[in-house]
């Protein structure tokens, strides 16, 4: 995969740490929204053995306030530039839904986007990524911000998902873009039984033509059958992390990134 000029190779699995610059987001809201926050949290994400940093300027969580463009570039500054300063190692992936951010985030020195919305709130983001030539994270979502959260009882979810990965990315490989990262969408509106059909059926997503994605991190159908919050089921977490790896995930979308390494360590041994 070529991150702006970077070449990453995802025959070993990667992390990706999550480091959210909002106020609101659903565990971590205003804890790294200043950009000090913001660089200190970076720095323990690579210490910890994040390969990539997920900047995430607005919360996608359910009920969440929805932001323009400008008011994300806004919170965005400097972070962006000032973690490329501070981490040149660093490989940073933007996580928007507007073409205009990821304009600004290309100049700003981004080295992937990951978009939740597949290119469906924004008709100028595969364009832009085009443009960028960045690789593309392209999630399964319900097709609009108002509806991103419905769940919807799908009579086979995998070949569902599938079916909408197969029209995407034939879109994407049509305008140019070359990398293409597939995230079949864990808590977007989905429900918990499906989920955990995703999590059997991983090894069948995008029939092994495209590097696969996996964001379950702090995700509700983990805790809420369980009676638990967000912050108490990283041992759960951990299992299902070991099983989609299992079945050839090659990114981890993690919070906690120390916990997740190990998780990897744990499926490598699992290799001998």
């Amino acid at each position: 995969m070529n991150c702006n000029g970077k070449l990453v190779d995802l025959s070993y699995p990667k992390i990706m740490g999550i480091l959210n610059i909002t106020p609101d987001s659903f565990s971590d809201g205003g804890k790294f929204n200043n950009e000090q926050s913001a660089l200190k949290h970076a720095e323990k994400l690579l210490k910890d053995g994040a390969e990539f940093i997920d900047i995430g300027p607005q919360s996608t969580r359910p009920n969440a306030e929805f932001l323009n463009s400008n008011e994300e570039i806004r919170r965005i500054g400097t972070v962006i530039s000032e973690i490329k300063k501070e981490f040149p190692e660093a490989l940073i992936s933007l996580d928007t839904f507007y073409a205009e951010t990821v304009k600004f985030g290309f100049n700003e020195g981004i080295d992937l986007v990951n978009d939740v919305s597949g290119g469906q709130f924004d008709e100028n983001m595969f364009d832009v990524v085009a443009e960028t030539r960045l690789p593309y994270i392209l999630m399964h979502v319900n097709p609009s911000y108002g509806t991103m959260h419905d769940k919807i009882k799908f009579n086979d979810i995998t070949l569902t998902i599938n079916q909408y990965f197969t029209k995407k990315t034939k879109e994407l490989l049509e305008k140019g873009v070359k990398d293409i990262i597939l995230d079949p969408g864990f808590g977007f509106g989905k429900t918990v039984e499906d989920q955990m059909k995703m999590i059997n059926e991983t090894q069948f997503f995008g029939f092994g033509k495209f590097p696969l994605l996996i964001g379950i991190s702090r995700k509700s159908f983990i805790y809420k059958p369980l009676g638990k919050s967000a912050l108490e089921i990283n041992e759960e977490t951990q299992k299902l992390h070991v099983q989609v790896l299992k079945q050839g995930a090659k990114i981890l979308r993690v919070h906690d990134v120390a916990e997740a390494k190990k998780s990897i360590l744990k499926w490598e041994s699992s290799r001998v």
